[in-house]
């Protein structure tokens, strides 16, 4: 593929059609936009943890052929928004117009020393857009008018003033049928724009086919492959890290296949994992026991399944779960596909047996399900948080004995594993507290858990045998 621009890189900024100009291939949405003069976004952490960067655009949705996304602007490149729409703070009302949002916001004192208060405002206003938002009868977390708080998790307020923003939220109607940006949601998002940009030594492109992606990465095999830069965006804001060759695949066809049944469940490497989370929509419970507890809905608008397992990351999230789930990767390179059990995909710290020229094309998902499974990340925070220890549990019990049994583990070794003592002294075994209070020390004994500021190995280790305690004392109490 040419690293020649096909056209002039430009986007859709509050609907002005903007060029994105002479700037450099890792500069991020954020600073783009703040150049320009749109300085609602602020800069908070730079690691996509505080929301006061958070921006709207319009990507594909599950009940709209439009959805607006709220998106961490501090992470992605700009270079990754060509051909793209996207609305700041300042493109939702005015001072003499101000947008639902912004007024709830403002009357109800949901504005203290307003730094993150324009980040608030674009998260709260795609959950407002949300088509899947309805009335209810309402919850600790939810809105009697529908409106999921989760949507405002990545969001931070240091000024401690959540329950006016809560009362905004929770005040908001439904858009008008003349609101523009309701109006939007009917008609499709712009499609994948083939991107060329090159800046000094560095360089960006956007394939917009898998084989042209394939061909790059076995010519290039230093190049960085990014999608959601939920993971790289830190690499360059607080690393400093500037790849030569920075190639985009979240828009790629090819990698964003969803498929359910009969006998597999098929999940594209480049589905964000909201995208997983609607679309599944509970059908793999052990997945929905997840997706809350993984960082926050503004990471989750960007994050993708295979960027956390491409990662390779001893932490990661979604691998014990997966690991519990029995899944495969599907690998696709120039040469060929291949399948790997996930449980032989991990090979060491941040390494994995997937060639520098691969791609992570699909995630395979056996079906039937367990009927009993678990999720269980500890960590300092209920959300937004990093996992200190995390577990995944499946398990088949047929008759009072244990028929099969998976368990996956993150953050006790060098990489994600399988448990496979504790799976061996559980087998065959009656389901009983007995047994698993047995299994519970065999667990605690698993991976080479190490001390570091999240916790220490000693920690780790006991929050493994009382997880499965937990894990046992929930399913019977059922």
């Amino acid at each position: 593929m040419t690293t020649q621009a096909l056209r002039s890189p430009a986007l859709t900024v509050n609907g002005e059609v903007t060029a994105i100009g002479d700037v450099s291939v890792h500069t991020t949405v954020l600073d783009w936009l703040r150049d320009k003069g749109l300085t609602g976004a602020k800069e908070g952490c730079a690691e996509g943890e505080c929301g006061a960067c958070s921006v709207l655009v319009a990507r594909a949705g599950t009940d709209a052929p439009t959805e607006w996304t709220a998106v961490n602007a501090c992470l992605l490149p700009i270079a990754s928004l060509d051909g793209q729409e996207l609305v700041t703070s300042e493109g939702l009302g005015s001072a003499a117009e101000l947008h639902p949002v912004q007024k709830e916001m403002a009357v109800r004192g949901g504005s203290q020393c307003g730094y993150c208060t324009p980040g608030f405002v674009c998260s709260m206003a795609a959950e407002y857009y949300r088509p899947g938002r309805t009335c209810g009868a309402g919850d600790h977390e939810h809105g009697e008018n529908g409106f999921d708080l989760h949507s405002l998790s990545g969001n931070l307020c240091r000024c401690t003033g959540y329950r006016p923003i809560r009362d905004a939220a929770y005040a908001l109607g439904d858009p008008t049928e003349h609101d523009a940006l309701a109006v939007r949601r009917h008609s499709p998002p712009p499609a994948a724009a083939p991107t060329g940009i090159v800046s000094g030594e560095a360089e960006f492109i956007r394939p917009t086919t898998l084989d042209q992606a394939l061909t790059v990465l076995a010519d290039r095999t230093d190049a960085q492959v990014v999608a959601g830069s939920t993971d790289l965006g830190v690499q360059v804001n607080i690393f400093g890290s500037r790849p030569a060759l920075t190639v985009a695949i979240d828009r790629l066809e090819e990698l964003r296949e969803f498929s359910f049944g009969p006998t597999e469940v098929r999940l594209g490497a480049a589905l964000t994992l909201t995208e997983i989370e609607r679309r599944l929509a509970g059908r793999v419970p052990l997945l929905g026991q997840l997706f809350p507890q993984f960082a926050s809905r503004l990471i989750r608008n960007g994050a993708t399944i295979g960027g956390n397992l491409g990662t390779g990351s001893p932490i990661g999230d979604t691998p014990p779960a997966l690991l519990a789930l029995d899944a495969s990767l599907v690998l696709a390179s120039a040469r060929g596909q291949r399948i790997v059990e996930l449980a032989e995909y991990f090979t060491g710290y941040r390494q994995t047996v997937k060639a520098a020229d691969e791609l992570i094309r699909t995630i395979v998902i056996p079906l039937p399900l367990a009927p009993m499974t678990a999720f269980h990340k500890i960590a300092k925070r209920r959300f937004d948080d990093i996992s200190s220890v995390a577990i995944g549990y499946a398990l088949t019990v047929t008759d009072g004995v244990i028929q099969d049994i998976r368990i996956g583990l993150g953050g006790v070794a060098a990489t994600p594993l399988r448990a496979r003592d504790t799976e061996a002294a559980l087998i065959n075994q009656p389901w009983s507290e007995e047994t698993v209070r047995t299994a519970a020390a065999v667990l605690a004994a698993e991976g080479t858990p190490m001390d570091d500021h999240r916790a220490s190995s000693a920690y780790r280790s006991a929050m493994l045998g009382q997880s499965l305690l937990r894990f046992y004392h929930q399913e019977v109490s059922a």
